[in-house]
Order: C-alpha cells, then structure tokens, then sequence
C-alpha cells in the first residue's frame, strides 16, 4: 500500500511538473521588447554579387584593331578581333553593419543600417583573335573587378504578428553605395587593360525575415535583393567594354541581425 501510495505521489508531481513546464514554455522571451522605440544591433552575412549586362545589338560584327593610332586590344597580341561572347560570373562575398531600428508603430519601423561590403565579380569575354592569318584563334579572357563598398541602406519594415518567440517581416527601402575599391578615375594602365567600375551607385532593395526572441536578445535571419539603377561601367574605346550599353549591379544578401 506504501508503495502504491508513493508512486501515486510522484506520479501527481510529475503531472505538475509537466504542467508547469509547458505554462513556462508558453510565456515569451522579452514580451516587451518591440514596444522600445529604439534599439540598436550589429549584423553579419554572406552576398552573391553579378552584373546584368545589356550589350549593344550585333556586337559581334564590330571589329577592333592593333595598330599605332587605335589601341583597342592592347594587352592581346593579335592584330584585329571580333567580342564572339562576353557573361558575368558571380562571387560570394561578406558584409559586417550597424543596425539601427526606430519604431513607427506596432507593425512597422524605419531601419538604419550602415555596412562596410566586400566581393568581387568577373566579366568573362570569348574572343576570336586574328594574327597574320585568316583563320581566326579563339581566345578566353577574364576581367576581373573587386568592390568595397560603404553602403547606407534605409528601408521600413512591415512586421507580422508575433508567434510565441518569433515574428516574420518584410522590409523595402533603397540605399546608396559608395565602392572604395573603384579606380573608376584613375587612368588604364594600356598594358593590363583593365575594366572599371564606377564608384557611387543607388539601389532599390527588398526582402523578407524573420526575428527570434530568446532571453537576452533578439536574433533575425534576412535575406535581401538590391538592384543597382546606375550604368556603372567606365566606357572606353576597348574591346572589352565597347559591346556593352549598360551595366548594371545586383547584390543577392543573406544576414544574421543580432540586436
């Protein structure tokens, strides 16, 4: 009888310690954190940088020369090319910031968060190269074109409801992007024949998220889109950017917000 009475009370403490462990899960993490009207964090993430080339109709009919007035393919050894093809290659980079959060309401707030970008990205260009012969030799070059940008995005976020311990959102905003890499206005070495990018740029961007609450901080995952609206591309007389209207810039960014 003592025996069955004492399972009988551990059996009642751990239907109430159940109980209070499940109450306990239900209570959310910082429940008043959203209603500060401004917070402050830091960021880290990853980013997929390309170009969108739109290049001029019919450019592989243009010729370009080598000769003593026309230095169109200084650094190939060939005496006339035609572009056959030219395609932009992605690079994966990283991105450290500031985030700074002003809070418009209970759906919505206005973020500030000033980064420093890093990433390069590479234009590749198929190249039928002509040398004291008429049979064309094919050639593969590859241009390569590294950023640093100081960026200073400001987008409103449109927060969901919250679940428990974590909230989704949706944000959109614009941004400005100063590349420190840019050698845009130096001049070309004619040796190494290099392709510049400019150095300002303006974005549109957007992109969703999700904010979790735990007991000392909140944590977020994002991901963002940003496209550039500028031609960034320094043009000049070279085969390598003479086939080309406008080149554009697209940053793909996924993040890690601690705040």
């Amino acid at each position: 009888m003592v025996h069955i009475q004492n399972t009988l009370i551990v059996f009642i403490i751990l239907c109430f310690s159940g109980n209070a462990f499940s109450q306990s899960k239900k209570v959310p993490n910082k429940p008043e954190y959203d209603l500060s009207p401004y917070h402050f964090g830091f960021l880290l993430g990853i980013n997929k940088m390309l170009f969108t080339l739109d290049t001029k109709p019919g450019y592989q009919n243009t010729v370009y020369y080598n000769n003593d007035t026309i230095q169109q393919l200084s650094d190939q050894n060939c005496d006339s090319a035609h572009l056959f093809n030219m395609e932009a290659t992605p690079t994966f980079g990283f991105v450290i910031g500031i985030v700074g959060n002003l809070r418009l309401g209970n759906y919505f707030d206005l973020r500030f968060t000033p980064s420093l970008t890093f990433g390069e990205r590479n234009l590749d260009y198929s190249i039928q190269s002509f040398y004291d012969s008429p049979t064309p030799e094919m050639l593969y070059v590859t241009k390569n074109i590294q950023s640093a940008f100081v960026e200073f995005p400001l987008t409103v976020r449109f927060k969901g409801k919250r679940i428990q311990n974590m909230r989704p959102y949706v944000i959109s905003g614009g941004k400005l992007a100063l590349d420190l890499a840019s050698n845009a206005k130096k001049k070309a070495d004619n040796a190494a024949a290099l392709v510049f990018a400019e150095r300002k740029d303006v974005y549109i961007l957007g992109g969703v998220g999700f904010d979790f609450y735990t007991a000392y901080f909140k944590f977020g995952t994002e991901f963002t889109m940003s496209y550039g609206l500028n031609d960034i591309l320094k043009h000049d007389n070279s085969i390598y950017t003479g086939a080309v209207n406008k080149m554009s810039s697209k940053i793909f960014q996924i993040s890690l917000t601690f705040e």
